[in-house]
């Protein structure tokens, strides 16, 4: 991979649009898309690997959702190095901590969308929570474990903070309600 100005070029022509100041949707698979994420072990370090990806590399994730055989993200762009070494960074942790497998974890691989406005953030969050429902893995978006869909439901605290209106609500000494509540 080489840097040009802000954006990184992959063999095959995949351009990778980093120091956008842009949210960033994010999908990787696991090998030959094998069901490694249906192990809650596996779920478990994968969800405090992304909470120490966050800190250490000062990004904000905003949505995530586990399904057997990939990962869905939805973040910002680290502030000390590139989106693309805070991924490998993140799956790398993952790996060395399952390292039991007898396969590698990770396609090598990821895919990255810049997120370019509000509505488009909306639909990749929608698509992320309701990902498990649609794929027949649970009844509603708020019965999968492995999702951040809880923290927008019910303002839940998580093994993985998660950037929104309450959150920032929290660090400014307010806490907006949950819509419906009465004031």
């Amino acid at each position: 991979m080489w840097v040009w100005m802000g954006v990184s070029f992959m063999p095959y022509e995949l351009k990778r649009y980093h120091e956008s100041k842009q949210s960033h949707f994010v999908t990787f698979s696991c090998y030959h898309r094998l069901p490694y994420l249906a192990d809650q072990r596996v779920c478990a370090v994968f969800v405090n690997s992304l909470e120490r990806m966050r800190r250490k590399y000062q990004c904000r994730v905003y949505g995530y959702v586990l399904m057997p055989e990939h990962v869905h993200l939805l973040l910002s762009e680290p502030e000390s190095v590139t989106l693309a070494r805070a991924v490998q960074a993140l799956k790398v942790s993952v790996a060395r901590h399952v390292q039991y497998l007898s396969t590698p974890l990770w396609q090598k691989r990821y895919y990255d969308h810049n997120v370019r406005s509000h509505q488009s953030f909306v639909i990749k969050l929608r698509y992320i929570h309701r990902n498990p429902v649609k794929r027949g893995l649970c009844a509603t978006p708020e019965d999968w474990a492995w999702s951040s869909f809880r923290h927008y439901a019910t303002q839940e605290a998580g093994p993985v903070e998660i950037e929104s209106e309450w959150t920032a609500g929290r660090r400014m000494g307010r806490v907006p309600r949950l819509l419906g509540q009465e004031n």
